[in-house]
């Protein structure tokens, strides 16, 4: 019997991450992820799934970032049954990501009920905290590079992809093949995770191409995050910083504490991070210290160098305060959470600043204050930016074109299928003809909900 594999996300598009692998009756699920951007992409998280939920016999997560893991919580509410396999970094962050994504929504939709900008009325949340709550006994860690069985005759093991803390790409073997999933992969000279592992030899290769089209630049981090912020301080102004709650808080986090250090930019200036659930991600790194670069000390500087906000007491008490001051809130492509009520504060004043540090999915918020936009609409209502719109280039936790390829070129034989995935339409064919023209191997870019063989 072969063995198939259905791309129902991270096709054509870098969010919604699912791959259906099908041997016979045994259907497991790679990735797990919600839709972000454009609106008839988030409109998808609304759609029953393209099967039945029940029928699913596994789930394989490579990491805990919401476009992978996101859609857990309707999945099982769905009537899914069966374990969810992950590393204990990815499983560790599933219980602080899931539970606040569910809380983040019903917020948005109470917010909007109470202020009567939405479509439908009343307003629902697309799960709820206790959904995602009442996934998390499904959810098993498994340590990387030990390979166990998922299903009755699958055999799948998990390797260090860097990326974000438990993040692993896995290989799957099923019926005499072997599949190779990259998840997302990270950057060599990460700041905070370590490098991925080299890849293990397989018969067909899923790889993400979110960066797939175009090389980081040389710029350091810490020279760019100085010069924004020294920029922001001399005119009195608030800094706002969109961050991804797992990865990016905790980079820039380090990052400002070096500055400090450094005397690169003032000790007293204040730093808040608001965002329950980046002040929690930030403190599983003491959990899980093989799995990153920082020592002891390091991690100390990181987590005392920011006010550490929870509360929403806390959250609007900030907005009573001057600049200078830096502010870093989820999420980081500004697509919800209380970082929008910071933007709709601080963007009207042009003595104020935001600070991207991340890709940008088309059709986020995020992306059109990095394609300079005039308004930003928010809660319903448009609000001009006359804010300063800073992107950090070097701030990246994806691999760029050229280590992408490099990580397909350090596997010890050449694998018969390529399959491109996670990226916009261009990256991801940019990257098919690298792969084409310069490896010399089969490689395709599969559209949304096609099946090709494994």
């Amino acid at each position: 019997m072969s063995v198939n594999i259905t791309f129902l996300g991270g096709a054509d598009t870098v969010t919604g991450s699912k791959y259906l692998v099908q041997h016979g009756v045994q259907r497991l699920l790679v990735d797990c992820g919600l839709f972000q951007g454009y609106k008839q992409l988030r409109l998808r998280n609304w759609d029953l799934p393209p099967f039945e939920a029940s029928d699913i016999d596994a789930v394989l997560l490579t990491h805990a970032h919401l476009d992978h893991s996101g859609y857990l919580p309707l999945l099982c509410r769905h009537g899914f049954k069966g374990r969810v396999h992950a590393t204990p970094g990815t499983r560790d962050l599933c219980a602080i990501l899931l539970p606040d994504s569910g809380h983040i929504q019903e917020e948005d939709a109470a917010f909007a009920n109470r202020h009567g900008f939405s479509k439908h009325s009343p307003a629902q949340p697309l799960y709820t905290k206790m959904d995602a709550l009442n996934c998390q006994r499904q959810i098993h860690g498994e340590a990387l590079h030990k390979t166990f069985s998922p299903l009755p005759g699958w055999r799948a093991t998990f390797s260090n992809a860097g990326h974000i803390l438990g993040a692993a790409s896995v290989l799957l073997e099923v019926a005499g093949r072997r599949i190779l999933f990259s998840g997302d992969l990270g950057r060599p000279n990460d700041l905070l995770m370590n490098p991925p592992d080299a890849p293990p030899s397989a018969d067909t290769v899923l790889i993400e191409s979110t960066y797939g089209d175009r090389t980081h630049p040389e710029e350091d981090i810490l020279g760019e995050l100085a010069i924004a912020l020294q920029r922001v301080c001399a005119r009195g102004g608030v800094a706002v910083v969109p961050v991804f709650a797992v990865g990016r808080a905790q980079a820039l986090l380090h990052a400002i504490a070096q500055l400090k250090a450094q005397g690169k930019i003032p000790h007293a200036l204040p730093i808040f991070l608001d965002s329950p659930m980046a002040v929690h991600t930030t403190a599983l790194f003491e959990r899980h210290p093989q799995a990153h670069r920082l020592d002891a000390a390091q991690l100390e500087a990181m987590y005392s160098v920011a006010t550490m906000v929870e509360t929403p007491e806390a959250s609007k008490a900030l907005g009573k305060r001057h600049g200078p001051m830096v502010i870093l809130s989820a999420s980081g492509m500004a697509t919800g959470g209380r970082v929008l009520h910071h933007l709709a504060m601080h963007l009207p004043n042009h003595r104020n600043m935001v600070i991207l540090t991340g890709f940008q999915a088309p059709g986020t918020r995020g992306a059109t204050l990095a394609s300079g936009g005039a308004f930003l609409r928010i809660h319903g209502q448009d609000v001009p930016v006359k804010a300063e719109v800073v992107s950090l280039s070097s701030a990246s936790a994806h691999a760029d074109r050229t280590q992408l390829l490099g990580w397909l070129q350090s596997m010890k034989q050449a694998p018969g299928q390529v399959y491109i995935v996670h990226g916009e339409r261009g990256a991801s064919d940019a990257l098919r003809q690298d792969i084409e023209h310069r490896l010399k191997w089969r490689a395709l870019v599969p559209e949304h909900g096609s099946t090709w063989p494994a």
